[in-house]
């Protein structure tokens, strides 16, 4: 049962993000600070107008603690959110609802992470009072599973199949190199990430996104009070979260051409936003394209392209930037790396470029609806969001 949204109640009116990437030179601290104070830049405001802060971090800190210290938050609310790789989006999300109900005037939600010297390699995460000798899948392993499902299901054979992830690659790439914020900033071409060294197969490194450091913030009000702050708000159309019960775990037939968390996710904020024709209404989408065949699954699970038809949708240009419907302008997680609690917001910061008509070369033309999804956990059991912005009301 879809719920019944905020949509239009409240917006977002400044923003700040971090350039991702290896910040050896700088704390998790600085990296708060940076993104918070271009976000309050942005809207106009100062520290002291904040009434409330959401912040979100998967693994870099654990209380609100770690946010107020840095910022030197006097005394005010601090909530910390964990919810895997949709922390950043479940912050925003809870910040929203903080506002909607009339709770706050003005909040901030903020996502950050610091990886990079914390030996976290993105690999296999054991469990706690795990001694780390038990089999476990490592993340690009899991996911690796959704590949040679597609294609069997789909009737490509290997060649094709791993032709249609390098594109998703090649694309994503060529859209980060026009973006100053982004870790990875090089045109890759397929013969390179066809020949990538194999992580888990069929998958080579260049159908991996990397690990990196990062923040990005938010400034949020309720909808009348946006124009007080800026003359271009991105007002807030859908809030979504889907927790999955781990049926692929427990089903020998799982159909691993799909993850339902998405689909489930997908379809509440649809409703929350009216949508009926994502492929058609939808102007651009940030996706959680962790690895290649993520990618290629979510188009179809989001409803951009019909069932079995998303690799042919790839390989005609649908997705590219100058494409029907571009997904991940700013180069997504493959440009960016994935700092956990950072990822979500950083994809509402391109939302909120674009819809601003702020994004340089890579702005899309005259965008009027946003899409942002993140995926956590594995393909069998995970935690899904999506988010949907758009800059007009109605």
């Amino acid at each position: 049962m879809a719920g019944r949204g905020i949509k239009d109640r409240v917006a977002i009116v400044g923003m700040g993000c971090t350039r991702f990437g290896e910040h050896w030179d700088k704390s998790l601290e600085d990296l708060m600070v940076e993104a918070a104070y271009e976000a309050y830049a942005s809207a106009g405001v100062e520290p002291k107008d904040i009434q409330a802060y959401w912040f979100g971090t998967c693994n870099s800190g654990f209380c609100g603690i770690t946010l107020s210290g840095p910022l030197k938050i006097q005394y005010k609310p601090v909530t910390r959110v964990e919810n895997f790789c949709a922390t950043g989006t479940d912050a925003f999300r809870n910040a929203c609802y903080a506002v909607a109900s009339g709770a706050y005037d003005i909040v901030l939600a903020i996502g950050a992470e610091k990886l990079k010297d914390s030996g976290y390699s993105g690999l296999v995460i054991p469990h706690l009072l795990d001694d780390g000798m038990k089999p476990n899948y490592s993340a690009p392993a899991a996911f690796s599973l959704l590949a040679p499902a597609y294609f069997k299901k789909y009737g490509l054979d290997e060649k094709q199949g791993k032709e249609v992830l390098a594109r998703i690659a090649w694309k994503n790439h060529k859209n980060g190199a026009l973006n100053p914020r982004a870790q990875f900033r090089q045109e890759v071409s397929m013969e390179q990430i066809l020949k990538s060294p194999v992580v888990a197969a069929p998958l080579g490194i260049m159908d991996c996104s990397g690990v990196a450091d990062g923040a990005a913030a938010a400034v949020i009000v309720r909808a009348e009070d946006a124009h007080k702050y800026t003359d271009k708000p991105v007002y807030v159309k859908a809030l979504s979260i889907a927790c999955g019960p781990g049926h692929g775990s427990m089903h020998q037939d799982y159909d691993f051409t799909t993850i339902r968390e998405t689909v489930h996710a997908a379809r509440d904020a649809y409703q929350q936003a009216g949508i009926t024709e994502p492929r058609r209404q939808i102007s651009m989408a940030e996706v959680h394209d962790c690895f290649t065949p993520t990618e290629l699954v979510i188009y179809e699970d989001l409803g951009f392209s019909e069932r079995g038809q998303a690799w042919r949708d790839v390989l005609d240009g649908v997705f590219d930037l100058d494409g029907q419907l571009p997904v991940n302008p700013d180069g997504g997680l493959k440009s960016f790396g994935h700092p956990i609690g950072a990822s979500g917001l950083r994809m509402l910061f391109e939302m909120f470029l674009q819809l601003r008509g702020e994004a340089g070369p890579r702005q899309i033309k005259d965008p009027v609806l946003g899409l942002t999804h993140n995926l956590g956990g594995f393909p069998w059991q995970s935690v899904a969001s999506v988010c949907i912005v758009g800059r007009e009301l109605g």
